[in-house]
């Protein structure tokens, strides 16, 4: 009986494992999995590439800040990956802030400043959708850790393009064909290609660069804390080492005479 009922529930759990694992399947299209690449802040040691970073802010700036908003970040965080206040100044004022009232209860442009957050390219969410065929673009700041793979996701998407797509898959007009994007089918046109951007550092501006960059940045968008919080995880596993060593040594010297 008990061998019975052991067999029945082993038959349901592969069961249920196998109903979920096609689920997942069939949810996916059957996309494959983004190449997973080896990313300078991966792992307990992991920081970000300071230059790469820098790199993809350049290519956030001047490609995707056009039509994706990143909300959740200031114009002073920038110091975290390397800009001077100085620069952080410069890279402020060239943009255009709404602000006020002012004492004639008039709305009012300015430069930007440090302390504003990172100016979005339309005024709402539906100007956003009416500039894109109905569908706002999706803000950034927080989508390395909003998809699945992470920054390989990001990395796939951007480098997962097909000028013709596999034969029998039909692309709908204002859709493109997207390897890695779920159901093959995207609204967004390809954002980057080879020397989209002329890189300040000198870095030939490669397709995959481009996209290894901004993938770092929208890492370092998503969690700038964490260079600090691997740090703290190491000084506490470090005192709990020496703390355990400690204790050892109490332990031996209270129970030495005790045989």
């Amino acid at each position: 009986m008990t061998m019975t009922y052991l067999k029945s529930a082993v038959t349901a759990v592969a069961l249920a494992t196998a109903i979920l694992t096609t689920g997942a399947a069939m949810a996916e299209g059957g996309t494959p999995t983004p190449p997973k690449i080896d990313w300078s802040f991966s792992g307990p040691f992991g920081v970000y590439d300071r230059g790469a970073t820098q790199r993809g802010f350049q290519v956030y700036k001047e490609v995707c800040s056009a039509c994706h908003s990143m909300n959740l970040l200031h114009y002073r965080q920038l110091e975290g990956i390397g800009y001077s206040k100085d620069e952080i100044k410069a890279i402020a004022a060239t943009v255009e802030v709404t602000d006020g009232p002012n004492d004639e209860g008039d709305m009012f442009t300015r430069p930007g400043k440090p302390a504003d957050r990172f100016v979005a390219p339309f005024a709402n969410s539906k100007a956003a959708a009416a500039s894109n065929n109905g569908k706002a673009p999706p803000d950034l700041t927080l989508m390395v850790k909003a998809r699945k793979g992470g920054a390989d996701y990001v990395h796939g998407i951007l480098t997962g393009y097909k000028d013709t797509p596999p034969a029998g898959v039909q692309i709908p007009d204002g859709g493109n064909y997207n390897e890695f994007f779920p159901g093959h089918v995207i609204a967004m046109a390809p954002p980057l290609s080879d020397d989209a951007v002329e890189y300040s550092d000198g870095t030939k501006a490669t397709l995959d660069q481009e996209a290894r960059d901004v993938a770092t940045f929208l890492a370092w968008a998503a969690e700038p804390e964490m260079e600090a919080r691997k740090t703290m995880g190491i000084k506490v596993l470090l005192f709990l080492l020496v703390l355990t060593g400690m204790l050892y040594a109490v332990k031996r010297q209270v129970w030495k005479d005790q045989h």
